[in-house]
Parts: C-alpha cells; sequence; structure tokens
C-alpha cells in the first residue's frame, strides 16, 4: 500500500517530519523505498544529474514518463511524485491537464509537482479538480532561472516576502496537497509554514519547514564538481566509486582478476570428451 496525499497531510498535522529524496531510476528507488522514505520525487534536476544539461529547462515530457516509470518499478510504499518539465502547463490549462494526466496514467506517478504561486493557481485548482494531486513549488523555480537572474536566494525584501507569503497561500487555497520551498530565509519558510494547513517542504529553507527534501547525487557526493550551499553530503561515493573503477582496471590489466573464484569449470568429464573432438 503506498503512501497517500492523505498520509503526508496526516504527518503535519502530527507533528512528524517528512523526508523526501530524489530519485531517477530503478536502483536508487528501491534503496530509497526499502530504508522507508515517504515520499520520492522524480525531479527535473534530472536533466543536469542524468543527462548533463545545465539546467533543467531541456528535459521533456518524455524525459519524465521514462524515468517515473523506472522510479515507480522499483518501489511499493513511496508516494512518487513527478515533475512536470518546462513549458508542459505554463501555456494552458488542456496542455497542463494532458501532461500531468501522463505522468499519473502512462507513468504510474501517485502526484505531479509544478512551479508557480499565484500565477499558477487556476491551473493547480483545475488538475486538482480533475483528480490529480499536486505539490507546489515556490521561492527559486529553478525552471523561471532566466527570469530569475541564477540560482539566487528569494524572498529576501518584505515586498518580496509578501508575494511568497500569497504564492503559498494561493496554492493551499487551489487544493495543492503540499509545497516545496526552495533557497527561502528559514525565517520566513517559519512563518509560511506556519500559517499553512498542508505541508512545507523545505530546500535550502531551514530546519522549520514540516520536511525536507534533497537531490539524491548531491547528497551522496556522487558528482565532485557542485556542491549546493543547501546539501550535507552525507557521504563521497565517486570518490568510492573512482577507487573501485580504477582497481578493477589495474587487477583485469595485471591479470587480477578473473580468478577461478568469478569463472565456471566444464565437468571433467565433458571437458575429456571435448578435448578429445577437438583437434
Amino acid at each position: 500500500m503506498r503512501i497517500t496525499i492523505s498520509d503526508i497531510k496526516e504527518m503535519k498535522a502530527n507533528g512528524a517530519k517528512i523526508p523526501m529524496i530524489t530519485a531517477y531510476d530503478y536502483t536508487s528507488a528501491r534503496i530509497v523505498d526499502e530504508i522507508g522514505l515517504p515520499i520520492i520525487l522524480v525531479g527535473d534536476s534530472l536533466g543536469q544529474v542524468v543527462l548533463g544539461y545545465d539546467s533543467t529547462i531541456p528535459v521533456t515530457v518524455e524525459d519524465m514518463v521514462h524515468h517515473i516509470k523506472a522510479v515507480v518499478r522499483g518501489t511499493q510504499k513511496a508516494h512518487i511524485v513527478g515533475d512536470m518539465p518546462f513549458m508542459s502547463y505554463q501555456t494552458n490549462s488542456y496542455d497542463a491537464l494532458r501532461n500531468a494526466g501522463r505522468l499519473l496514467q502512462e507513468a504510474g506517478a501517485q502526484s505531479v509537482k509544478l512551479e508557480g504561486g499565484v500565477t499558477m493557481a487556476p491551473t493547480v485548482q483545475r488538475l486538482v479538480s480533475r483528480g490529480i494531486p499536486v505539490m507546489g513549488h515556490i521561492g527559486l523555480t529553478p525552471q523561471s532561472v532566466n527570469q530569475l537572474g541564477g540560482y539566487k536566494v528569494q524572498g529576501k525584501t518584505v515586498k518580496a516576502a509578501v508575494r511568497l507569503m500569497e504564492d503559498a497561500r494561493a496554492l493551499e487555497d487551489a487544493g495543492a496537497f503540499a509545497v516545496v520551498l526552495e533557497c527561502v530565509p528559514e525565517d520566513l519558510s517559519a512563518l509560511i509554514t506556519e500559517k499553512l494547513s498542508i505541508p512545507t517542504i523545505g530546500i535550502g529553507a531551514g530546519p522549520n519547514c514540516d520536511g525536507q527534501v534533497q537531490v539524491f547525487h548531491d547528497m551522496l557526493g556522487i558528482l565532485s564538481d557542485f556542491k549546493p550551499k543547501h546539501t550535507k553530503q552525507y557521504t563521497n561515493l565517486n570518490d568510492i566509486i573512482r577507487g573501485s573503477i580504477q582497481q578493477y582496471a589495474e587487477e583485469v590489466r595485471g591479470i587480477k582478476f578473473p580468478t577461478s573464484e568469478h569463472s565456471y569449470r566444464l565437468n571433467p568429464e565433458i571437458l575429456s570428451e571435448l578435448s578429445q573432438q577437438v583437434t
């Protein structure tokens, strides 16, 4: 039985913190699900950490469907949130409904996430009214990086903070079941979290949110050239992976791998008969 949006809302009501993490393939999703995290986000961040783009903007609906399917196959209990990529929902409510429907019906997600507050509230309301659960996302919205002028902390002035509060309330009123706060001062995040009845999920938004989300590759140190300020790197898999592959290559070149331990043998009688037939 998968975690539902009702379960997630109840976590806030009970004061239980909500750990959420991204996953983009069967293997990582299976590990996360077996650990027991309640929510997995198949984020459009896959554009950067999996597909090698310099932003999330090139990611397509087809990319998201492909990766969400893999994550769903690797899980049994986690609630799977699928990111709606750039221009899959901003054009009109029909496109938003059609593309969100694909992420649920075709890919198997249980909800979708989209960026934007007041301006996107009517779209959120339309999706929710058609039975598609929506997680909101405000603050630093990566799909708007060109408009924002880079990856910057949001809500640092009174005017900007008020606007973020209005965005959060608009999403709640539109029926979103939760909202991601990205790169928002922790004092403002605390205030938004206090005022909302739905859970807030922070990333670079301080400890007072109802939950936290991190990118799988960032927190495990898989990529060596990028470490966001808001990420705690719990291990350095880049060094571990590099060392393991280097050792493998050296053992192959030095004829130390494989050994008989890693090999298969013919039955001696078959080998004897084969030897007589092969000249």
